[in-house]
């Protein structure tokens, strides 16, 4: 980091505010209040003397964070003594809580669901389904909770989940398409974690990490009832796997079964489930724009949902970048353009797809692009805001004049390592990786563009 430009070193400043913004324990501190009378969260308010007990339980990339701000939210309250949970987090986010165990539901960087996950998910499942009508059921919930909460339908085992999962990611499907298939074959998404519960009522906690924020798709939505139906998870199927026999014969058995009587495998909805947001990407891109302001900025925001392919994306920015160096665009220099939402990376564009992530390809697209430009004036960083880009150690990337003339140096063919999808390699020896570790958060990616 020592060696960044200045003007990197600013862009990494705007982006950093954006995720501090977004931190998981300070979301939900600032969600719940409890008086000697009272627990209110997000403005709903229950009495003490009425309910007994508070279950915390969830799943997700923020869920230590979380479960420490409920914790430090009930601090001095009698209520914290009747409180108890189980929350599936990443191994490098599990940390001592007095009440609620954070439990090691898959490896770090790894965003596929494990046998560890599905033993906590029993627990889970186990825990809410002994609560009494006067307790209260607590869900947290968080990007990459999908992965972090698996509890396959019989017949489906986890290894056939995970084939499944795996080749849908590979074919570039998108994360809605994807939910749409792994509710259809779960105990726990579309609505039936808060199906299961027995309690009086459920309050579900939400951070967003995918683009409009769609309660049912964020972390395949446990507490909010599934709109879709097996004939559209079988259409999913047949439109991205290249071979129907990849499929695992119980997956199509589950949902053969279902196609004659949807009704049957819906989630029903239920009065007494309370969903609320509580953090965005609008709220890190707000507070980035905030930061990049007070820096001399001016900014030009691109908003919080951006798709399209990551490569496209890191062009688009790239060209932009150009377009407002030479006076064209939309905004006059000193400018920062922010941008927010998950481009998709289709690993089926390669046979042997290298190491790396979608924010990693939108820099390296954008440094191929910007090849022959002087980029003294120039910075662009494209980074997950939970600290995991891909299958990696890095939460992202960032280009600018050095890591250029770096690149140049080497004599690096930028373009070989975007076709195999291999930017991680290239990107370190440049030096353009950004690594935070967990950030015990997830609002998707965040982009940084800086032109002096």
């Amino acid at each position: 980091m020592s060696e960044m430009t200045s003007l990197a070193k600013r862009a990494l400043q705007i982006w950093k505010s954006g995720v501090r913004a977004v931190d998981s324990q300070c979301l939900v501190r600032q969600a719940i209040q409890v008086s000697d009378q009272e627990l209110s969260i997000c403005g709903h308010n229950f009495p003490l003397a009425g309910h007994e007990n508070l279950v915390v339980v969830g799943a997700g990339k923020a869920g230590s964070g979380m479960a420490a701000g409920v914790e430090a939210a009930l601090a001095g309250s009698p209520l914290l003594e009747r409180c108890r949970g189980w929350v599936n987090v990443p191994a490098d986010c599990v940390r001592k809580l007095s009440k609620i165990n954070l439990y090691p539901a898959r490896p770090a960087s790894l965003n596929e669901p494990t046998p560890e996950g599905v033993y906590g998910s029993r627990q889970i499942l186990k825990m809410i389904s002994q609560l009494q009508p006067d307790d209260l059921c607590l869900v947290l919930i968080s990007g990459g909770g999908s992965a972090l909460l698996p509890a396959p339908l019989p017949p489906v085992t986890l290894e056939d989940k995970q084939a499944v999962t795996r080749l849908l990611m590979s074919s570039g499907a998108t994360i809605q398409e994807l939910n749409c298939v792994r509710k259809q074959i779960s105990q726990v998404k579309g609505g039936r974690l808060a199906q299961a519960a027995t309690s009086g009522t459920v309050i579900a906690l939400i951070i967003s990490d995918v683009v409009g924020d769609p309660l049912d798709i964020i972390a395949s939505g446990p507490t909010v009832t599934d709109p879709a139906t097996p004939e559209e998870a079988i259409w999913v199927l047949e439109h991205y796997a290249t071979d129907l026999n990849l499929v695992p014969k119980s997956v199509w058995q589950v949902l053969r079964a279902n196609e004659d009587e949807p009704e049957a495998r819906r989630a029903q909805p239920q009065a007494n489930v309370i969903n609320q947001i509580i953090g965005s990407n609008a709220t890190a891109l707000s507070a980035a724009e905030n930061a990049a302001r007070s820096l001399g900025y001016e900014v030009y925001s691109l908003g919080s949902t951006n798709e399209g392919v990551a490569s496209e994306v890191g062009i688009d920015l790239a060209e932009l970048c150009l377009k407002i160096r030479s006076g064209q665009g939309p905004v006059t220099r000193p400018a920062c353009i922010l941008s927010g939402g998950e481009p998709v990376v289709d690993l089926s564009s390669t046979p042997r797809p290298g190491k790396g992530g979608r924010n990693q390809e939108v820099v390296l697209a954008a440094l191929q692009r910007l090849w022959e430009e002087d980029l003294t004036d120039v910075c662009l960083l494209s980074g997950g805001t939970d600290g995991e880009d891909g299958p990696t150690d890095a939460a992202g990337g960032i280009i600018d004049a050095r890591t250029q003339k770096k690149a140049q140096e080497l004599g690096m063919n930028v373009d070989d390592y975007l076709q195999t999808h291999n930017a991680y390699p290239c990107l370190s020896q440049i030096g353009g990786l950004i690594k935070t570790g967990a950030t015990q958060t997830n609002v998707m990616d965040l982009r940084v563009a800086l032109i002096g």
